[in-house]
């Protein structure tokens, strides 16, 4: 059995402080956790069988023409081609990948983190929640697509018009995530840190902010996608690299492997991204991890 960390709320000055005892661990519950993670990749590498098996077994007995569905491992060689060969090569995948996610770093930074600071200040007040909300909905009811060939024109071909897209995509969910995170705070605790005569900012940091931490790593895992997509959209319009200039280089020529080549490297990307998130989450947000389990 696992005892539970017993905590003691401290009333200071300036805030509340939780002194915790250390909690006593049982030493099987390390191994349990070892073992869950083993099996979810087992599951995960069962499924990648299944699925792959799957498609060569469709492609060869159904027939499916190349130019529809290459079979697996005409997609491989077509990944193996890109892999293969120096990093600095402009004929393999690894520039114009980092190119992508150079911009989508940067578009996510500034669309996160725009809005965090508009959902913060909605959240606290309510006049500029009735000012900001109705056109951030507005905004977000736009099909972005209509609007990003907008955008290049304003921002130009270069990264500047990859980025904007990124930030305009990313922004929305920190917006409104972290916005319900910040009123979704229970008012007994509000009341508590008044009698203590916290400062509004006080309680901000000390109460609200905890408190929506887990509303505010969700909208980081929806924003990272996003903002990976937006850049992928832009580099359709208009770039001279990114992934999305080699998936429209090969869907110029015909070349469906490389196509699907592609696909499979952007998706391995945004896993492995949802996977740095969450790992971020369970060291930051480690209260509402054990809360999960």
């Amino acid at each position: 059995m696992m005892s539970e960390a017993k905590s003691t709320i401290v009333p200071t000055s300036v805030g509340i402080e939780t002194v915790q005892s250390n909690p006593v661990v049982h030493p099987g519950g390390r191994k349990k956790k070892a073992s869950r993670g083993v099996n979810g990749t087992a599951i995960m590498l069962v499924g990648l069988v299944l699925l792959f098996t799957g498609w060569a077994l469709a492609v060869k007995y159904m027939e499916i023409p190349s130019y529809i569905l290459p079979s697996p491992a005409a997609v491989w060689n077509a990944l193996w081609s890109g892999l293969a060969v120096s990093p600095a090569s402009p004929l393999g995948y690894y520039l114009p990948l980092w190119g992508t996610l150079k911009n989508a770093a940067i578009g996510l930074a500034i669309g996160s983190g725009l809005g965090l600071l508009l959902g913060s200040l909605m959240a606290e007040s309510r006049v500029i929640e009735k000012l900001l909300m109705p056109y951030a909905f507005a905004l977000q009811s736009l099909p972005k697509v209509a609007i990003a060939p907008l955008v290049v024109i304003w921002f130009g071909f270069g990264d500047g018009s990859k980025i904007a897209i990124s930030a305009l995509l990313a922004f929305f969910p920190m917006l409104i995530n972290s916005f319900t995170g910040l009123r979704s705070v229970e008012p007994e605790r509000i009341d508590l840190m008044r009698s203590l005569s916290a400062s509004r900012f006080e309680t901000y940091r000390i109460v609200k902010l905890p408190n929506a931490a887990p509303y505010i790593f969700a909208g980081l895992d929806m924003a990272v996608v996003y903002a990976l997509l937006g850049t992928i959209v832009a580099e359709f319009l208009g770039a001279q690299q990114g992934m999305g200039v080699v998936i429209t280089q090969a869907q110029a020529v015909t070349d469906v492997a490389g196509v699907f080549a592609a696909l499979v490297i952007l998706g391995a990307m945004g896993i492995l991204l949802h996977g740095i998130v969450r790992g971020l989450e369970a060291r930051v947000v480690h209260w509402a991890d054990r809360g999960r389990k």
